[in-house]
């Protein structure tokens, strides 16, 4: 069996859970997961999973504020008219 380097061993249910559970951490989650997402010495399996949830943050934050002013300019609206 080849030698891996510890940036490419897959990660254990444990390490998996561990990471989820930071990740879930209202501030210091967002913080890991940007440094892990960015650290050129994390694993590459968690460095790749940082950056998805990244995008979906970053989408999701997108569309929540999308939303917010498209339905909030419509209820500016009607409450204006109804003046």
């Amino acid at each position: 069996m080849e030698n891996l380097s510890h940036q490419e061993k897959v990660m254990s249910f444990k390490e998996w859970a561990l990471t989820i559970f930071i990740a879930s951490l209202p501030l210091i989650g967002l913080i890991m997961v940007l440094v892990w997402a960015f650290d050129s010495n994390t694993n590459i399996h968690k460095k790749n999973w940082a950056k998805g949830n990244l995008l979906i943050m970053v989408l999701g934050f997108v569309l929540a504020f999308f939303f917010l002013f498209v339905f909030g300019g419509m209820a500016l609206l009607a409450g204006l008219a109804n003046n």
